[in-house]
């Protein structure tokens, strides 16, 4: 078995080619993958059942099923995903800005790959095409960790990738899954920092917390999801109901669904009960304060670790507050700094709550499961990125860029 370094060093080799390679070769990669991904839909399919029955063996529960299980449908989506990244502009060369000094000397700054990029993730194999193609286009290579759960299905579409890769002649080695999935291992890689360049945790906060605290490499984190939805006075309650139930149930174990609520007392009396009816027809629980559950038998008494939970599930909290202040101040409090949205039809506490809210995405009268990077026009994401350096909200193809400046002079010296 190879040694992480030998991994390391072979992928790091890679980055020579691929930074030089013309978007229309690039281009030409990625549509052969769409294609070989479509054609194996079969084998992706029965590897995907092999970890969806041991997921449901082990107990995983439903909506993190949900997440790791591929159907024709959901592999279909995956190859459009890369013929979308086809079509997007290549960041790569791209002149952002150049000047001329007083002295001649002409400099000019342009976006380049980040070179190696290790991305450790957990059971969405959709993740595994989406961060291959991301990372070909950008001229990066990869090395993929995806979780235990998914290792039949990750390895499957790797194997359509490798084939496709081999088959027009570029290296294999631009993208390495790493099959162990033990502890051990992972720690290991997060201190490869001699060949890997950026390291991209996507999944709990247990694993964010690890990459963080045990990386030597530069560490992108993209992450946990408490999004939150504030209900103002001045909503309108069909919309807001209708928001709510999307944010929360289209789909439970996703980041961008929407994991607590925070209700303005002036409507709390009526919208709330109100609320209760309609997401009883989907079957989600409601944890609430004080306040909230006078309002309503069937919600249940919050703890205070509910205000910060991600649950990925038909669980939601409610805060019922005083005024936007509040509001604004208990989001920024247990936000995970994800996505939040305001409900209201008040263009002034509108535009209030996009200043102070402290989030990568903040939404005015929208569901948050729109933040991604598909519906942005991304084509794909590798991630969504809740702090602040260098990347922040959804992840395409230019957060996965660093730059260079190159100088033009004629015999300058200083």
């Amino acid at each position: 078995m190879e040694s992480l370094e030998e991994i390391g060093k072979k992928v790091k080799q890679t980055t020579k080619i691929l930074s030089t390679m013309s978007s229309k070769e690039k281009n030409k990669v990625l549509f052969e993958v769409a294609k070989a991904i479509e054609e194996a839909q079969e084998q992706l399919i029965k590897a995907n059942q092999k970890d969806t029955k041991r997921a449901i063996k082990n107990g995983m529960k439903e909506s993190l099923i949900d997440r790791l299980s591929l159907d024709e449908n959901r592999i279909l989506n995956m190859a459009e995903g890369i013929r979308k990244i086809v079509d997007l502009n290549d960041p790569i060369g791209e002149t952002i800005e150049g000047k001329t000094l007083e002295n001649g000397l002409e400099i000019l700054k342009k976006r380049v790959p980040l070179g190696v990029i290790a991305i450790i993730y957990e059971s969405r194999p959709n993740v595994t095409l989406d961060a291959f193609g991301l990372c070909f286009k950008t001229g990066n290579a990869v090395i993929l960790r995806g979780g235990s759960d998914a290792i039949e299905t990750n390895i499957e579409i790797v194997k359509v990738i490798h084939e496709t890769l081999k088959r027009l002649g570029i290296s294999e080695n631009c993208v390495h899954l790493l099959e162990d999935t033990e502890r051990e291992t992972t720690i290991k890689l997060m201190k490869l920092n001699s060949y890997v360049d950026v390291l991209i945790p996507r999944g709990g906060s247990g694993l964010i917390r690890t990459v963080v605290e045990n990386s030597t490499i530069p560490v992108i984190e993209t992450g946990t999801g408490n999004c939150h939805i504030y209900v103002d006075e001045f909503a309108d309650f069909s919309m807001a109901l209708s928001i709510i139930e999307n944010a929360k149930t289209q789909r439970t174990g996703v980041c961008n669904a929407c994991e607590s609520l925070v209700i303005h007392q002036a409507i709390a009396n009526e919208f709330i009960p109100l609320l209760v009816d309609r997401l009883a027809k989907k079957q989600v629980e409601i944890r609430g304060d004080e306040k909230a559950c006078k309002l309503a038998k069937e919600i249940k008494l919050a703890e205070e670790e509910d205000w910060g939970r991600e649950y990925l599930d038909l669980i939601l909290s409610i805060k019922v507050v005083n005024n936007l202040e509040q509001a604004i101040e208990h989001i920024n409090q247990y936000s995970t700094k994800h996505s939040e949205c305001i409900v209201t039809q008040n263009y002034e506490k509108a535009r209030r709550f996009l200043r102070e809210i402290d989030s990568s995405c903040v939404y005015v009268n929208s569901s948050t499961r729109f933040t991604d990077g598909g519906e942005f026009g991304f084509g794909a994401e590798i991630g969504i990125s809740t702090q602040k350096l260098h990347a922040r909200g959804p992840m395409g193809l230019k957060e996965l860029t660093t730059i260079k400046y190159e100088i033009y002079g004629n015999g300058q010296i200083r």
